[in-house]
């Protein structure tokens, strides 16, 4: 890895002294769905952090969020267990051959875990003496202070810092501000993993793309993707919508009404269409395919309708995929096919029963042999691997392929202009390294 791509200011683990200190990891290992693990990619590559931490004489505490226990309207948190993280730990412990301890904390109803109290020292203490290979904490937004605010996230940073004698940043996933990611690095010693220097790193060919370049962008909502979305227009030569998001600017720019997309966001998404009347940048998948019903695939009940017949005033019911022959569109092949860069933070059908048109994306941009292809997180991800699983197999290891671990933060980072407008990768830079 080149580290002078790197900002200067920011603070390292290669650069830490490690040897003997207990090291708070910050993971996103958020990969836990139904109290299974969905896929482990994002656990695998912070393995490399994890031995680094150890083959250095450090002994590492280890933290993540997991999901989204804490109600936004009410604050209230709910510990489930369908959101512990027992099953990353047994993942771990299966990859790794060693003993991994979970503390357990007083939770109250409600209201989750008030804090961390000294029950934990016990386990510390083995850890020092190597009777153990890890600890590692309940998911963090469990806890009371990791999303509050004032005295409790205050108490709840301190307690965090009081574990270890230095932080390390590992969770390019989870860029919010918040005790675990940003407030802990007031406290000690903190430096970046190898997992986030590695994101940040390639984030730059995104943000300073080889041309041209074509982003491919989806969304359930239209609302909370417009800053980014605009972001993405203003960097790219050519823009490829889907999902939602698509629907959205079909209905704005032929005055049409597509069932579930809402009159808000049609009026949000005339400015984008007016935008490209004069730009010209988003390329048309002409070929889309509507359904009677939302939640199956009834032979009968959906078709394959385009875009080219629509007329002021017409409704269509729900669109609910891309047909795969829109990339065989001269204009859609040609905008992918002579692509340098390929952004990719989509999934193009409504999954599980709609998936032909990502499907065939994926294999459109594969075509491209020698752009560089670049796959935001999450979804987008789960779907490449389970729809073409041959294919992700055999790009992993492909130069010209990179996959992010959170499409969010990418978004996030886009909208920024630099991935060191990021709280937590700020907090990185600002601390001093001792």
């Amino acid at each position: 890895m080149q580290t002078n791509e790197l900002h200067p200011d920011l603070s390292l683990i290669q650069n830490a002294d490690l040897n003997g200190k207990i090291v708070l990891v910050r993971f996103d290992h958020n990969v836990v769905k139904g109290g299974e693990i969905r896929d482990p990619f994002r656990i695998d590559r912070t393995i490399g952090t994890l031995f680094h931490i150890v083959e250095r004489g450090g002994r590492p505490i280890m933290m993540t969020h997991v999901g989204r226990p804490k109600d936004k309207k009410t604050g209230k948190i709910d510990c489930r267990n369908d959101e512990s993280v027992e099953p990353i730990i047994q993942y771990l412990e299966q990859k790794l051959h060693s003993k991994i301890h979970v503390p357990s904390f007083p939770v109250e109803p409600e209201k989750g875990i008030a804090g961390i109290d000294t029950s934990i020292n016990l386990a510390i203490r083995e850890l020092r003496e190597r009777r153990i290979g890890g600890i590692y904490l309940p998911n963090t937004r469990w806890f009371q202070g990791e999303e509050g605010k004032g005295k409790i996230r205050e108490s709840f940073a301190l307690q965090l810092a009081g574990l270890a004698d230095i932080y390390v940043n590992d969770a390019f996933g989870s860029w919010q501000a918040h005790a675990s990611t940003y407030d802990i690095t007031k406290h000690l010693p903190s430096y970046a993993g190898f997992l986030l220097q590695q994101e940040i790193i390639n984030l730059s060919r995104v943000l300073n793309p080889e041309r041209p370049f074509v982003a491919v962008v989806a969304g359930a909502k239209y609302d909370t993707k417009i800053k980014p979305l605009y972001a993405i227009y203003e960097k790219v030569d050519r823009l490829i919508l889907g999902g939602v998001i698509y629907n959205t600017f079909l209905c704005a720019k032929y005055d049409i009404k597509i069932k579930g997309v809402l009159d808000d966001d049609i009026k949000l998404a005339r400015e984008l269409v007016e935008k490209d009347r004069t730009q010209n940048k988003i390329v048309e998948l002409p070929y889309i395919v509507e359904s009677d019903i939302l939640d199956e695939r009834i032979e009968g009940k959906y078709r394959t309708i385009s875009t080219r017949g629509f007329s002021p005033g017409k409704s269509y019911n729900y669109i609910l995929d891309i047909d795969p022959k829109s990339f065989e569109d001269e204009q859609v092949a040609d905008a992918i096919g002579t692509a340098k860069t390929i952004f990719v933070n989509a999934v193009m059908g409504y999954t599980p029963h709609f998936s032909l048109g990502s499907q065939a994306l994926d294999h459109t941009i594969d075509r491209n042999s020698t752009g560089m292809k670049m796959y935001g997180g999450g979804d987008t991800l789960q779907e490449f691997k389970s729809l073409c699983p041959g294919l992700y197999l055999s790009v992993m290891d492909n130069a010209n392929y990179y996959f992010f671990t959170g499409g969010g933060t990418v978004l996030t980072a886009i909208e920024q202009g630099s991935p060191y407008g990021l709280k937590p990768v700020q907090a990185l830079m600002a601390t001093e390294s001792t």
